[in-house]
């Protein structure tokens, strides 16, 4: 066997530099400023090709409060702030989370909704060449109802996660191969509406209402297909989003109002998309991007 040529220890050095290493393998390099670009890109190609290469075309998304828990983790939580509370029965942000958790507890029929309607709609023939496949933000409470409801199908579901400081990460349910995490929340937000052929929103707070917005927008400018846009518990949305009052006012027109339609159950869900694309047999093809 040819013996190796014994290496300087001045070329070993120099392939130990930071400016030797080739820059797709250099953590440094890519995490600048400058690479934002790049890492913008990546972000948007990674998903793309993996969901192409596995045939996804079509998908039902589903946005919702990550505090919505089922009721056996709703009433543990209630449990541990009471107990918090009695130690230290003084404290004022125990006593404004617990009334917050008891609030939220009434929240946990929401849960199962969104599991139920997983379920329903994974196993569905609504699209006439394909199923719809469970979109979620990846996390806990809504999302990870609806991927559990579809994993209890027996189907696969994608979660979009997002790297935050109070965030926790992907929940169970979700596919492994489409568990995807992003740092940019823009590049997250178009993987969900590139393939959406249905949105379907339950309770939530400021980003669940940005997402909904989000889409509104698009459907409203024309810049994505119309699609059937589901908000889950009317009394809800009635009570914090005063639509019709935005039209009263000029900010919208009344034919903005039609772009969604309300649902108390996983069936109303199921049964307003279905009746959506029997009116709009066109639409049941790729949609804008």
């Amino acid at each position: 066997m040819k013996k190796q040529p014994k290496v300087s220890k001045e070329i070993l050095a120099l392939r130990r530099s930071k400016a030797y290493r080739k820059a797709y393998l250099d953590p440094e390099f890519l995490n600048r400023d400058e690479l934002r670009p790049v890492r913008l890109q990546l972000e948007l190609q990674k998903p793309e090709m993996t969901l192409a290469e596995y045939g996804v075309k079509s998908t039902v998304v589903v946005f919702g409060s990550a505090r919505i828990w089922d009721k056996e983790q709703s009433s543990r939580r209630v449990n541990e702030m009471q107990a918090l509370l009695k130690k230290n029965p003084k404290d004022q942000v125990l006593k404004n989370k617990l009334a917050s958790v008891k609030r939220l507890e009434a929240s946990a029929k929401y849960y199962e909704v969104a599991r139920d309607f997983g379920r329903l709609v994974s196993t569905a023939e609504i699209l006439k060449d394909r199923k719809l496949v469970v979109v979620t933000g990846g996390g806990p409470g809504i999302m990870e109802a609806a991927n559990r409801g579809a994993h209890e199908a027996g189907a696969k579901s994608v979660g979009l996660n997002i790297t935050l400081d109070m965030e926790q990460g992907p929940n169970p349910y979700v596919s492994p191969e489409f568990c995807f995490r992003f740092h940019y929340f823009a590049i997250r937000k178009m993987h969900f509406v590139m393939r959406a052929r249905a949105l379907v929103v339950f309770p939530g707070g400021f980003g669940t209402m940005d997402e909904l917005f989000e889409v509104l927008t698009l459907v409203q400018t024309g810049k994505k297909s119309s699609l059937p846009i589901v908000l889950v518990g009317e009394d809800y949305w009635t009570d914090v989003m005063n639509f019709h009052n935005m039209a009263k006012w000029g900010y919208i027109s009344k034919e903005d109002l039609k772009l969604f339609r309300y649902a108390e159950t996983g069936r109303e869900i199921l049964e307003h998309i279905a009746a959506f694309y029997k009116i709009n047999p066109l639409l049941n093809g790729d949609h804008k991007k």
